[in-house]
């Protein structure tokens, strides 16, 4: 049944992919003379789907529960609004337009070198399948081993951003938000979506994740980052809290002084790093369910530790972001 349906919701996806490429994006191409890119830019177009996809989500169902029930009241609106740009640019293609230009050709070299030496990836849901014997619908078990192994990498990438000088000097620009809505989650510097990018698509292709399968993983989680980043008062209850990463759960994670630094001032550290599943914060020790919300933000940004600024808008927030990976502000 989960695979008939998982089949029924890829073709009407891929129906949909290519009546938007063939209506809008390919004429669009064609005139300002980039034919060449046409295969690019269907695979583009995949993602450009899921993006307005999430946004619809976003904006139906997240946005009326902050409205419910805000932890907070907005009043900087003007540093929303930079949020919200920098959601656009990554939900709707932008950003994976400049991997593809960036870091794309670094993995196919990676890796056609591999191949050469004759050294392959692995195909990680064909050595599991015999985990599930007699089991005919596989496709939700690998997506949720996909999830499952991604969210265990991402927990280490997180952990690394905080715990790295260098890497929380550019991932501080995510945390230095003090109004924390579902519009934050991808409010980083892009050297830091650029490194953490590239070890989950490296990551990728060494297990050989089908490409429908990780624009599925990335969508799920990226839909989930944005409800836990949410401006509502939303707990998943003693136990739901414990399986699923929610926005009281991480809410705690941005508190200043608690998700970072939380052994006092220049001192890295932190709580609830997970992404979409607590476990590995139970499971390594980093846990916390019990901690009030508290304000989000950064301790250096209070008067009383030096009111530091991480800057206004996009070109200010990544110039800054810049100068404290080279040690000099």
């Amino acid at each position: 049944m989960w695979d008939t349906w998982m089949a029924w919701l890829s073709d009407r996806f891929g129906l949909a992919q290519q009546a938007l490429f063939e209506h809008a994006v390919q004429p669009a191409l064609f005139a300002m003379g980039w034919g060449n890119l046409l295969e690019d830019a269907f695979d583009a177009t995949g993602w450009l789907l899921v993006g307005f996809i999430q946004l619809l989500v976003m904006l139906l169902v997240f946005r009326p529960l902050q409205r419910w029930r805000p932890v907070e009241a907005v009043t900087d609106r003007r540093a929303v609004r930079v949020d919200i740009f920098y959601t656009l640019l990554h939900r709707l293609g932008l950003f994976r337009v400049a991997l593809f230009f960036s870091i794309e050709p670094v993995i196919d070299g990676v890796f056609g070198w591999a191949s050469v030496q004759g050294m392959s990836g692995i195909q990680l849901d064909a050595l599991v399948a015999p985990l599930w014997p007699g089991i005919t619908d596989t496709a939700w078990l690998s997506l949720l081993l996909y999830l499952v192994v991604f969210d265990f990498v991402d927990y280490w990438i997180h952990r690394g951003q905080h715990g790295l000088n260098r890497w929380w000097a550019l991932h501080a620009l995510h945390h230095s938000q003090r109004q924390m809505t579902m519009w934050s989650d991808n409010r980083n510097h892009v050297l830091d979506d650029l490194l953490r990018d590239l070890i989950i698509v490296l990551v990728a292709r060494a297990i050989g994740v089908p490409p429908g399968q990780f624009i599925a993983v990335v969508a799920l989680t990226q839909l989930i980052e944005s409800l836990s980043h949410a401006n509502v008062r939303m707990s998943f209850g003693p136990w739901l809290q414990r399986l699923v990463v929610g926005p009281r759960f991480h809410r705690v994670h941005h508190g200043i002084a608690i998700g970072h630094e939380s052994n006092g001032p220049h001192s890295l550290g932190g709580c609830n790093f997970a992404v979409l599943f607590p476990v590995w914060d139970i499971l390594f020790r980093t846990a916390d369910f019990h901690t009030p919300v508290q304000p989000t933000g950064i301790r250096d940004q209070l008067p009383e530790h030096g009111a530091r600024e991480y800057g206004q808008g996009f070109w200010s927030q990544q110039w800054r972001g810049l100068k404290r990976l080279a040690g000099l502000w």
